[in-house]
């Protein structure tokens, strides 16, 4: 998984969000293959929200003349997902992970790239709490989305 830095600029901080989407598009894979029926489902639907994203962000900077980082061939899962309740632990930890980067591109960006953060952000801490409810964690919500703890 990729660990979040402070990002100096808003290039910096889009790309470092993109570095973020790059691995949790990744983690879904062994996600996916542990899970079944309605949260294989989605699964792939916040799979396809990630790669949207990717996508979006991959065109944006591209537009900007920015430095697009490239995607690694492979991301270290933080444990072996071997069954469901990992597969289910791990959607949570990619949203939240994926939610800190955009939490900081929030103070690093304005205007439009500002009102992506904040959507992504926003994005990514409900689908973090589906996941822990469908997992039986709790607590379900978190007091701040996408905040170190």
């Amino acid at each position: 998984m990729i660990e979040r830095a402070a990002p100096a600029a808003p290039q910096e901080a889009l790309a470092a969000a993109l570095t973020a989407e790059y691995a949790a598009i990744y983690a879904y894979g062994p996600i996916g293959v542990r899970l079944t029926g309605a949260a294989r489902t989605a699964a792939r639907q916040a799979e396809a929200a990630h790669r949207g994203r990717r996508d979006a962000l991959v065109t944006q900077l591209s537009t900007a003349g920015a430095t697009v980082p490239a995607d690694r061939a492979g991301y270290a899962l933080p444990y072996p997902v071997t069954d469901r309740a990992s597969a289910l632990r791990l959607a949570v930890e990619v949203e939240e992970r994926t939610a800190a980067h955009w939490r900081a591109a929030l103070a690093a960006t304005t205007g439009r790239d500002r009102d992506q953060a904040l959507d992504a952000l926003l994005d990514y801490a409900v689908r973090a709490t589906r996941w822990r409810k469908t997992a039986g964690l709790t607590p379900v919500t978190v007091a701040f989305p996408g905040r170190p703890v």
